[in-house]
């Protein structure tokens, strides 16, 4: 029941993500250490949101594999 759950709050999340992300076209500048690039909110949106989910799978494993 609670991955069900999970997995639901996951896709509501990403849907709102995504549609927050379409709705707004402005450019925006990212400043990177040693760069700088221009994007849309969408694309920013987008990014981030993936980034946040492989970082939060990573760090789920290593706190299985650290507690078992």
């Amino acid at each position: 029941m609670r991955l069900y759950f999970t997995l639901l709050l996951f896709i509501v999340f990403l849907a709102i993500a995504f549609v927050f992300g379409s709705q707004n076209e402005q450019h925006l500048s990212l400043d990177y250490l040693i760069a700088r690039t221009e994007i849309t909110v969408a694309a920013a949106v987008s990014l981030f949101t993936l980034i946040g989910f492989i970082l939060g799978v990573l760090f789920s494993l290593m706190w299985k594999l650290t507690n078992t």
